[in-house]
């Protein structure tokens, strides 16, 4: 019987930012060799150039994946963020368009929360200012406002899956954990959930923020939250740039109400090492300043790389989708002895009745199907035994409705 070959080295990927060789093993052993690698972030025409030729793009956190890209990019089937965010890319418009994208929500926990806890204990004891002076010949041997951690009240909003491994190093050195989260989460050893922001913006002796960037979040950090913050307290950010006004918190460091500060994600970032980093809190001994590398450890990019490699491959094998951050989720085992139709629509009545009347004029038996859906959209997955041409793809993009279809063999 003749079957169709599923010819893996015509879909295209093409891997941005220096993603970690990981993805690119897991991707050759599983059969997809036209890869294209950059070390670098893209934007413009080049990304715009490069993108129409995809069919899986990854990313990490500088390349942005906006609207007005995303419709140039008529091959691509997925989205690979190779993050835990997903704010650089549209996902509503990714999703109308048929995308589905993934991330990796968990590889990069420890790496995050390690930082976290380094900084704690470095702002805490004043390290930042001292080292300062030191590379400008200045010896400043002093107590100062140096504190031990243990004992002190460290406030962490958003409690997650950081968020919570932070209470869990941090509870660990003996200090007291405070948390503030929209929603109920189960609290790890002794660690507090309090009612409010303002609560633990009050009697936190640290506070370090681990939410996504959303309407709700955006500058939920601004000068009124800046001055309910205990005098003397430090604040650390390693979530999202646009989360803290660091206007407000380099007022609060002027004035001497903060002790310091961490930051590690802003509003604004260079596209790669070769661009300059201007930024308010600049002026500032006791401020820590790291160009995004919370998730940046070998381990945490390792595992990165494996995770989101391991999405993208199971989606273009399989059409399933579990692990897509933008999309209903559906979870296939590879079709050994079937053709498998992938057909993402709008969400409207009569298009499932569309597709089957299809196969059913041309006496074709539909062997398993498969429907999720969500307010915008559908996604039907159908299988059958019988040998059709991929010209049957083209049929199917003229039913109503229709945002792509796909084969596979």
């Amino acid at each position: 019987m003749l079957r169709y070959s599923f010819d893996k080295d015509r879909i295209k990927v093409v891997l941005l930012e220096g993603i970690h060789e990981n993805a690119v093993r897991f991707l050759n052993e599983s059969g997809y060799n036209n890869i294209e690698y950059y070390k670098e972030a893209l934007k413009g025409d080049r990304l715009e150039s490069i993108i129409r030729q995809a069919h899986i793009i990854g990313i990490r956190s500088r390349t942005e994946l906006r609207k007005d890209i995303l419709k140039k990019a008529e091959k691509l089937i997925a989205v690979g963020c190779f993050s835990i965010g997903t704010n650089q890319v549209d996902l509503y418009d990714a999703k109308m368009l048929g995308i589905p994208v993934f991330n990796a929500p968990f590889s990069n926990t420890r790496s995050v929360a390690e930082l976290v806890i380094a900084e704690v204990i470095m702002l805490m004891r004043g390290v930042p200012e001292k080292n300062a002076l030191a590379h400008r010949k200045i010896w400043m041997k002093t107590i100062g406002n140096a504190v031990e951690v243990r004992g002190k009240t460290l406030g962490i909003i958003g409690y997650g899956h950081i968020g919570s491994q932070v209470s869990v190093l941090a509870e660990s050195l003996g200090m007291n954990i405070i948390y503030y989260d929209i929603e109920k989460k189960l609290n790890l050893g002794n660690a507090k959930p309090v009612s409010s922001l303002e609560e633990l913006l009050k009697i936190s002796d640290v506070v370090t923020l681990h939410v996504p960037s959303t309407p709700l979040t955006r500058k939920m950090i601004s000068a009124t939250q800046v001055r309910m913050m205990k005098k003397g307290s430090c604040l650390i950010n390693t979530s999202r740039g646009d989360v803290v006004d660091y206007r407000a918190v380099a007022e609060a460091l002027r004035s001497g109400h903060l002790a310091g500060a961490a930051a590690d994600v802003f509003e604004t970032e260079p596209a790669s090492n070769n661009e300059p980093f201007i930024h308010e809190l600049q002026e500032f001994d006791n401020v820590i300043l790291t160009p995004h590398i919370g998730g940046n450890t070998k381990e945490a990019q390792a595992n990165i790389g494996l995770e989101v490699a391991e999405k993208l491959v199971k989606y273009s094998d399989t059409g399933s989708t579990i692990g897509a951050v933008n999309f209903v989720e559906i979870a296939l085992m590879p079709n050994c002895s079937s053709q498998r139709f992938l057909h993402i629509h709008r969400n409207v009545p009569g298009v499932l009745r569309e597709i089957n009347n299809f196969f059913s004029l041309q006496g074709i038996n539909i062997s398993a199907e498969y429907l999720q859906t969500d307010a915008d959209i559908g996604y039907v997955i159908v299988e059958t035994e019988s040998e059709l041409d991929p010209s049957t793809i083209e049929e199917l993009k003229k039913i109503p409705h229709t945002i792509k279809v796909r084969m596979i063999y």
